[in-house]
């Protein structure tokens, strides 16, 4: 339980859904912990249970696409634990569900800022500090940047320009010591993706549980799992990949998981006491 002793981590977008979930797995393995969120996140609600559980996090409430607030966020993370080790990008937003012919250009727009800018500008100011301290980054990827999503296709190619992204940080930054990479995830037990708590139908709902080889949603304690994995000292080795966490939805071969029988699709019963994996800015701006 102590994998990330005496390390630093700020983790965006880390009071909700598979951010709550990575603040609470990071800060139990032993790292100090800067909770970012949106100034409508349960932010503080998240600290208080770390710090209840033993824990050491702050929290930092602001929109992180504001350049201004990204530098402060890093500066206030290095200024209370003086020092970076680790940032994880998992800032981002589902804002609508339809075909490309009917998107919003204003759900693209806050694709943009809350997938993509967030994740430049907290990389940029962090990456001085992850050089003194010869640290990672682990972005949050998507199955949907590998092969696609219908109807919301612009999300997959926001998550195709993480994916590259981090290739592309993982090769600058090698040379100073510093680790790129970024997880895949399935269709995660949150809000995004039931019907009652997202925009997606109940025949989008359908079709992705019965896509998933292993015929179920994983759960955010499963992502965070990988994620602590790749932040840990034991992927020393591992830079620039795209690690996939996603029930085999990117290999399955039709619907197979319509296959599995329902004493295999129960979720794993986790350690984490989560409270917000079904909430979640989907509707940011």
């Amino acid at each position: 339980m102590n994998r990330l002793e005496k390390k630093v981590a700020i983790i965006t977008g880390g009071a909700t859904g598979i951010g709550e979930a990575i603040s609470k797995k990071f800060a139990a393995e032993g790292a100090e912990v800067l909770v970012v969120g949106m100034p409508q996140d349960p932010v503080k609600e998240v600290i208080d249970d770390i710090k209840e559980s033993k824990g050491k996090a702050i929290g930092y409430s602001a929109d992180i696409s504001s350049e201004e607030n990204a530098k402060d966020a890093v500066e206030t993370a290095v200024k209370h634990f003086g020092r970076i080790d680790i940032l994880i990008n998992n800032a981002g937003v589902y804002p609508e569900v339809n075909t490309i012919d009917q998107y919003s250009p204003e759900a693209f727009d806050n694709l943009l800022k809350n997938n993509l800018r967030t994740a430049f500008l907290m990389t940029k100011y962090a990456i001085p500090h992850l050089q003194k301290s010869r640290g990672c980054i682990v972005s949050a990827g998507s199955e949907a940047g590998k092969i696609g999503i219908p109807s919301v296709t612009p999300y997959g190619g926001t998550k195709g320009f993480m994916h590259a992204f981090m290739k592309g940080v993982a090769a600058e930054q090698a040379k100073n010591g510093i680790r790129a990479n970024c997880v895949a995830p399935g269709p995660i037990d949150t809000a995004w993706t039931h019907k009652e708590t997202s925009d997606i139908t109940k025949k989008i709902e359908k079709q992705m549980m019965s896509a998933t080889p292993l015929g179920r949603r994983g759960t955010p304690e499963e992502i965070a799992n990988v994620y602590l994995f790749l932040a840990s000292d034991e992927a020393s080795y591992v830079t620039g990949a795209v690690y996939s966490a996603d029930g085999g939805i990117t290999i399955g071969k039709g619907p197979v998981g319509d296959e599995v029988p329902s004493k295999l699709k129960k979720e794993p019963k986790g350690n984490l006491k989560l409270k917000h994996q079904m909430d979640g800015a989907t509707n940011m701006q």
